[in-house]
């Protein structure tokens, strides 16, 4: 699955909207109890169902053949359980797998996002592949780190929350309120830095990115965005967090 932006529908693409269809004997029927939640398997203890999670395993190009995008199609789901469920909360994601990635889509799509048994089915150690002649810049996601010029630099956490968020969200202008916002979420209101300390964190990390820091470009009066030089490459893992689009 690629990284480009998903939520770009053409103006002419039609609004799908998913209803619940009833069958006709299950009108007549009478009312029977309702079943116990996830019969068969023994809920861990102190736990209780709180929602659930529908893995769509579809890319853009057999969207496009169906004549959907990915924004669509989370629309229509949207709107269903908007009508099923006023109540219900939802949140919606796109899942990122390095390109050429085999296999089903629907297992792409969950070992991307992390779920729990599709990952015990392929957890293995991934191989060492560190090659300090390398130049230029690795972000590695999946161990949490940066290596400029075959070197491991010494960011902090926030320095590297900071460029993962820029680097998983590519070619897009991201306002500083939404740096503050997204990787200071729960801070009280003292705790949480402004605008200006965030200009202060991207200094920093560009002092680190040495020769390397235009890649990281500052969009005058917005905010900041990742820009990907043929010297950079990013490393996934199967922890890749995915960036909201939807």
């Amino acid at each position: 699955m690629s990284t480009t932006a998903l939520l770009d529908r053409p103006a002419s693409a039609p609004v799908r909207h998913l209803r619940a269809v009833n069958h006709p004997a299950a009108v007549e029927a009478p009312a029977a109890p309702a079943p116990e939640p996830a019969q068969g398997r023994a809920l861990p203890a102190g736990t209780a169902p709180r929602g659930f999670a529908l893995y769509v395993g579809i890319d853009e190009a057999k969207a496009a053949a169906s004549g959907v995008n990915l924004g669509v199609l989370v629309d229509a789901l949207r709107r269903t359980i908007a009508e099923l469920a006023p109540t219900a909360e939802t949140y919606a994601t796109v899942a990122l797998a390095p390109v050429g990635s085999g296999g089903r889509d629907v297992d792409v799509v969950r070992l991307a996002l992390h779920e729990p048994s599709a990952v015990a089915r392929t957890k293995q150690e991934e191989p060492e592949d560190d090659d300090p002649a390398t130049g230029g810049v690795v972000v590695d996601i999946s161990r949490k780190r940066v290596l400029i010029d075959g070197e491991s630099a010494a960011f902090t956490f926030k320095e590297f929350e900071l460029l993962q968020y820029l680097v998983l969200r590519e070619g897009r202008t991201i306002e500083r309120t939404e740096l503050v916002t997204s990787l200071w979420q729960g801070s009280t209101e003292e705790d949480a830095p402004g605008e200006r300390t965030i200009d202060v964190h991207v200094r920093r990390l560009r002092a680190k990115l040495g020769r390397y820091e235009d890649i990281v470009r500052t969009v005058r009066g917005v905010g900041y965005r990742f820009d990907r030089h043929a010297d950079v490459v990013i490393r996934y893992g199967h922890g890749t967090p995915s960036p909201d689009r939807f």
